[in-house]
């Protein structure tokens, strides 16, 4: 049999490429290792809170058609005008009549009918599945990718090979050749500059887009609000600066309640990126409010089915239980081989979703006849589902996609993706297992053709037909079956077995407990969580406050900066600055290169700030300027993300910004960057 399908080509490609390997290895060992590091943090253990999250999402699944109809309901009442789309091409329709009657540019002077239209994208997956991009290039619309990884791949005409880091297959000599190519910027491969050059280039098309378009991580039934999650910013641009932002999101990915919510935003930067918390995570529940200065005037949601309905109730339902953290991927033997784009379909066309939870969902959503066969791109392992955040039965899932049972509305065929010889052979392997006789005496002549193939070797090597030959050896079969073996222990060693195996998986495994943190105050936990994600704390009372800030802008030369309006700041700051020197610029001014902001509050235990949108609070003071100073009042610290999350003014804003951290990537190469789109320095002056 010769496997010369386009996705054993791509596999042998996958394999014989070095550079690919190294990246793909590089990606795998540096995840892995982050993700057990930020989930030695969790307050409570982490199987506890993967069963929590695994009902939350079972219970929203079960019970989706309710929950939606509550979340739309509460979006509408909210502003947001709602969409429904049944497949990719209704939801392409949505936003081609989006953009082409949308009524204004960022200066709000009307589009004429000669001018072109700018969407700036953040990452999403959705648009990947619906193939929004070329839709949108085939209509005159130029839609750019403002990720650090997705604008790579975009330059490259390539597709994302991996859910979280979509550049991961390439090196950093490849991007500084396409940045070369594309920005003409001189040829490096210093990462830092590189990312300044995509900073550089894409700023603009912040600031000059027409229509922001984004993905959604969650949905929030009980208020309408959508949850965004980033790390360099682009998010909160693409959402905040142009006049129009378009959200597309999967119709499943709910929660019901903020608690929830929290629960969900404790597990997902963990397993994503090995963070406790993404820099950004956005909190929106309406357009510009008519007293506000900054924000779209028009928030578009457009909840896409595309065959999610269909899964519910079937074989394959716990697919929509996924939260896209990416997880599974790097924790899978064949992905850590083969890397993203070696997942296609029998007609060579590229998956948006690669690895385990890939292997499930495009046959579920795209059809088992053409992606059926990456089930068989799996060793059923179990680490996919051990690294799950929301514990999904992956490999119980993988086998139904083998077997045909989630195949809709089709004749089961069982085997999909295999050879004859193959689904032959395991007929044959069924009808001997089946019965403990037939079992035993194949067992004995596997041995005997075990010997003869590899007389002195432990391991053997099969035929390069049978698909094992290419690069795999498998052990020897025994010579006597596990049972003969087993009951040949004696009573007394299977007792001290069973014995030395209970007791090894009743070890409770807790993570890093909080008992050196126990004497701590909040404000101390907060300043140590904000200071390892690259923040600077500054201790001060109200009386020093404003020479803390003085001194900040004159160490790096700064006499101009934007700012909350006076009423949301300590009484008298703005004045004293003016006095001290310092312009107060608008909210609105790129150039400009220091913003001053108040917050609503914090949580301690990520070193998290919330900053509430409202009249008099412009965004853009937290989001365009290079340096972030806020201002943190220590008395509304909370211990942890869900005690924020339940202050009222965040359920009340138009959009609430919770920022951990100066903005970063880590999109070249797995190498943290500080400082992308959003601000490279976040100071917090805490008054006691």
């Amino acid at each position: 049999m010769a496997y010369d399908t386009p996705f054993h080509t791509r596999i042998r490609d996958a394999l014989a490429n070095p550079v690919l390997q190294a990246a793909l290895d590089a990606n795998a060992e540096r995840r892995v290792q982050a993700r057990k590091t930020a989930f030695s943090s969790l307050e409570e253990p982490l199987e506890v809170l993967r069963q929590r999250a695994h009902r939350v999402r079972a219970e929203t699944i079960t019970h989706l058609d309710r929950y939606l109809k509550q979340f739309i309901t509460n979006a509408q009442a909210n502003g947001m005008i709602v969409h429904r789309a049944a497949n990719a091409e209704d939801a392409i329709q949505i936003v081609l009549e989006i953009a082409q009657n949308s009524p204004q540019y960022p200066s709000g002077y009307p589009r004429s009918s000669t001018d072109s239209i700018l969407i700036a994208k953040s990452k999403t997956m959705v648009s990947e599945e619906m193939k929004l991009n070329a839709a949108l290039e085939a209509a005159g619309i130029q839609a750019v990718e403002t990720d650090l990884g997705e604008y790579i791949v975009q330059l490259r005409d390539e597709k994302p090979s991996h859910i979280i880091t979509p550049a991961v297959h390439l090196r950093r000599e490849e991007v500084g050749e396409t940045f070369h190519e594309e920005l003409g910027i001189p040829l490096t491969t210093d990462i830092p500059t590189l990312t300044n050059a995509a900073r550089a280039t894409l700023r603009q098309t912040f600031l000059d887009a027409d229509i922001g378009l984004s993905g959604v991580n969650f949905g929030v039934a009980e208020s309408g609000a959508l949850c965004i999650v980033t790390n360099e910013g682009n998010g909160r641009m693409v959402t905040t600066l142009p006049p129009v932002h378009i959200a597309l999101m999967g119709m499943e990915r709910l929660v019901p309640t903020f608690d929830n919510l929290a629960l969900m935003l404790s597990l997902l930067p963990r397993s994503a990126t090995g963070q406790k918390i993404s820099v950004y995570t956005q909190i929106i529940h309406a357009p510009r409010g008519g007293n506000e200065s900054d924000g779209p005037a028009v928030r578009h949601l457009i909840l896409l089915d595309n065959g999610r309905a269909s899964l519910r109730g079937t074989p394959l339902n716990d697919a929509l239980l996924c939260i896209r953290c990416g997880a599974c991927l790097n924790a899978c033997p064949i992905f850590r081989e083969i890397g993203g784009h070696a997942y296609v379909g029998v007609n060579g066309e590229h998956t948006p979703y690669p690895g385990p939870i890939g292997s499930v969902i495009s046959p579920g959503l795209f059809g088992a006849a053409n992606f059926g066969h990456l089930a068989q791109a799996s060793t059923l392992c179990g680490a996919c589902q051990e690294a799950c955040p929301v514990n999904i039965d992956l490999p119980g899932m993988l086998l139904k996609v083998r077997s045909g049972d989630g195949e809709q509305g089709a004749v089961k065929t069982s085997g999909v993706g295999l050879p004859w010889s193959v689904k032959l052979g395991l007929k044959a392997f069924t009808w001997a297992a089946i019965s403990p006789g037939r079992f035993g005496l194949a067992q004995k002549l596997a041995a005997i053709i075990g010997g003869i193939l590899s007389p002195r070797a432990e391991q053997m090597k099969l035929p390069a037909f049978t698909g094992w030959g290419y690069s795999k050896d498998i052990a020897r079969p025994a010579k006597q079956p596990f049972r003969k073996r087993f009951n040949k222990l004696g009573s007394q060693q299977a007792d001290k077995l069973a014995k030395y195996q209970i007791n090894g998986s009743a070890k409770p495994q807790s993570p890093d407990s909080l008992t050196r943190r126990a004497a701590d105050s909040l404000t101390q936990q907060f300043e140590r969580e904000l200071r390892a994600l690259s923040g600077n704390f500054i201790p001060c009372t109200a009386d020093t406050l404003a020479d803390a800030i003085l001194v900040l802008l004159r160490d790096r030369g700064i006499d101009e900066i934007m700012a909350w309006e006076a009423q949301h700041l300590p009484e008298g700051l703005l004045a004293w600055l003016r006095g001290a020197g310092i312009r107060i610029g608008q909210a609105d001014q790129p150039h400009i290169q220091a913003g001053l902001s108040g917050a609503l509050g914090a949580a301690a235990n990520t070193g998290t700030l919330a900053l509430a949108s409202g009249s008099g609070r412009p965004q853009g003071v937290s989001l365009l300027p290079q340096i972030h100073i806020a201002i943190l009042q220590t008395s509304t610290i909370k211990k942890n993300l869900q005690e924020l999350l339940r202050l009222p003014e965040i359920r009340k804003a138009t959009s609430t910004a919770l920022i951990s951290g100066p903005s970063r990537t880590a999109d070249i190469e797995m190498t943290l960057t500080i400082g992308v789109h959003g601000p490279g320095e976040l100071h917090v002056l805490a008054i006691q």
